[in-house]
């Protein structure tokens, strides 16, 4: 049974392991540090002791990013991401977000769907924004901008 849980600086190691086995670019590790506290907000998801998810979001003002979210390949297709987005989305509405961002790479279609299922939009693209080895790509990707607003309660 999966479990979730806010970690702390003490996890970095684990959050690494998985950040880098998910990534062709991974966060560095100066980057992940900066990413815990703060403004920042986390949740991990574990398989008994052993961590196989997480999600990193930020607050700035009333909105939320989604700054990363991955789960171990080895784990990867057992609804772990819909669980940890859901969560996510979750808590911007316990905490009176007024809208959720995310980017994505163009090239990763299973997570587009994944945020498109859970209700995100696509709202523009930022050109040349993530690094890539696609020899097609000339050694960038186009980034997806997605949202969610929440809490506009159309009557």
């Amino acid at each position: 049974m999966i479990n979730f849980k806010s970690v702390d600086a003490t996890a970095i190691p684990q959050l690494m392991a998985i950040e880098t086995a998910c990534h062709s670019h991974p966060w560095t590790l100066n980057t992940m540090s900066s990413c815990i506290g703060g403004r920042y907000f986390n949740l991990a998801a574990f398989n008994g002791d052993t961590m196989v998810g997480f999600y990193i979001g930020e607050k700035a003002g009333p909105d939320f990013t989604l700054m990363d979210i991955c789960v171990a390949p080895s784990e990867q297709g057992k609804g772990i991401a819909k669980q940890l987005l859901n969560q996510f989305i979750d808590y911007g509405e316990q905490q009176n977000a007024e809208n959720l961002f995310l980017e994505v790479r163009e090239s990763n279609t299973p997570a587009i769907k994944l945020y498109e299922n859970a209700g995100f939009i696509e709202m523009s693209v930022r050109k040349n924004y993530y690094p890539s080895d696609n020899p097609a790509k000339n050694g960038f990707e186009d980034a997806i901008l997605m949202g969610m607003a929440l809490g506009l309660n159309f009557q």
